[in-house]
C-alpha cells in the first residue's frame, strides 16, 4: 500500500490547495527515470510523515493544468504547499537530495 496519493487536475483544489497544512506534491512522468529514483525516497518519506505532512504525487502528461499553472519545465519537481500557497519548489534530480533541497529534515 502507498502512503503517496494521486491526484490530477480535478482533484487537485481539493487534495492540494484546499487541504489545510502541509502538501509535499510531486510533480512527474511515468516515463521519467530521475522520477522513478526519487519514488522510493519519498515512499519512505510518506511513510514517516503521516501526520505532519500530506505527500502527493500528479502526472504531468495526464494533468498538464496544475503543472502549467505552477510553470512546471523540468521533472522531477518537487513543491512544499502550506494552506494552499507554494512555500518552496525545487527539480530535485537527485534522490539523495530531495529532503534536503526542500529543507524537509525537520518536518
Amino acid at each position: 500500500m502507498t502512503n503517496v496519493q494521486r491526484v490530477n487536475d480535478q482533484t487537485f483544489q481539493d487534495q492540494v490547495l484546499d487541504a489545510g497544512g502541509l502538501v509535499l506534491m510531486d510533480f512527474y512522468a511515468d516515463w521519467c527515470a530521475p522520477c522513478k529514483a526519487q519514488a522510493p525516497v519519498l515512499e519512505s518519506f510518506a511513510a514517516n510523515q503521516t501526520e505532519a505532512v500530506k505527500v502527493v504525487k500528479l502526472n504531468v502528461d495526464e494533468a498538464p493544468s496544475a503543472a502549467q499553472l505552477y510553470g512546471i519545465r523540468s521533472i522531477p519537481t518537487l513543491a512544499l504547499f502550506a494552506n494552499g500557497e507554494v512555500q518552496r519548489q525545487n527539480s530535485a534530480h537527485s534522490s539523495k537530495t530531495t529532503r534536503t533541497n526542500l529543507n524537509l529534515t525537520n518536518l
